[in-house]
């Protein structure tokens, strides 16, 4: 999570780019929590720019949002004005803040598999009271329905860890690990101490395959454009530039960075998209991210 954390990576960007949760998610996770409405705590853990706090607050008498990100912080503030919501800079690691037994829900929304888990469920089962809840969600690895060759070459570039050209590398090497790979397999190792925590549900989605609604709950149809903006707030991207100065994207007037060979060996692969030329930006494709909800409840 360092990565995002950095004073040189755009928590805007993100705001800007990163998909949005649909209702259903958060059908569900209120259908799980049970909690009479607009009363209680929520703790949102990796909170980002504060989407899921601004958006769960209405059932909720406060909500306290905590990120490690000064910047996702600093977003947050500056687009939240309910004054029941607190932000603060902080991760799930380090909860001495919150008194005993305050918090009725946790959430963590594309943030659990950063978490240090050696520290997380004794924090959480502190501070969560006797019939609380905790709920996290995320996803990973949008596959491009009905351009398989366009994905295969994204998933390539995302993940390899050969050359794309003679001294460019591909940004498998730039993921922050273990929390790469811990998504990847949609936490399936991340299960609730059965000493704190009962009721324990999950479930999960592999990309382009099929499943129920509350399974399969981000698709989502996207320009080409949106999808380069999307694929700039990749940490690994963010790392990668970093690892290499001397390349300059176009937009910044350079021969092209790792995101542009990307997207030219993309288009290439798509017929109906290279025939659009300069346009390509204007073409639409549906998306579908691999997910997972987990919940419990605690003892």
């Amino acid at each position: 999570m360092a990565t995002f954390a950095r004073s040189t990576f755009s928590a805007k960007a993100y705001a800007a780019f990163r998909p949005a949760y649909p209702p259903s998610l958060f059908r569900t996770v209120l259908n799980y929590h049970q909690l009479p409405p607009s009363s209680g705590t929520l703790l949102d853990l990796g909170c980002g720019h504060g989407l899921i706090a601004r958006y769960l607050k209405p059932h909720f008498k406060s909500v306290i949002a905590i990120d490690p990100s000064a910047g996702m912080i600093a977003q947050a503030q500056q687009t939240t004005t309910d004054s029941d919501i607190t932000f603060r800079q902080g991760g799930a690691e380090d909860l001495d803040f919150l008194p005993d037994g305050s918090v009725d829900m946790a959430v963590a929304g594309q943030a659990a598999h950063w978490f240090d888990y050696g520290k997380v469920w004794p924090n959480l089962a502190r501070v969560v009271r006797p019939g609380g809840t905790v709920a996290f969600w995320g996803y990973k690895d949008n596959v491009l329905l009905g351009a398989e060759q366009a994905t295969h070459i994204m998933e390539q570039f995302v993940y390899g860890f050969g050359e794309v050209a003679p001294g460019m590398e591909e940004m498998g090497p730039y993921w922050e690990q273990p929390g790469r790979n811990i998504l990847r397999d949609l936490l399936r190792s991340v299960r609730p101490p059965e000493d704190d925590w009962t009721d324990f549900t999950k479930s999960e989605h592999e990309p382009g395959e099929e499943g129920p609604e509350d399974a399969c709950w981000l698709k989502k149809k996207m320009k080409l454009g949106e999808m380069e903006g999307y694929l700039k707030t990749f940490s690994c991207y963010n790392a990668w530039k970093e690892a290499h100065p001397q390349a300059k994207s176009r937009e910044d007037g350079g021969d092209g960075d790792i995101l542009d060979i990307m997207w030219d060996r993309m288009i290439d692969a798509v017929p109906e998209w290279k025939a659009l030329g300069e346009r390509w930006r204007e073409a639409e494709v549906m998306n579908d991210w691999g997910t997972y909800i987990l919940m419990a409840r605690r003892r």
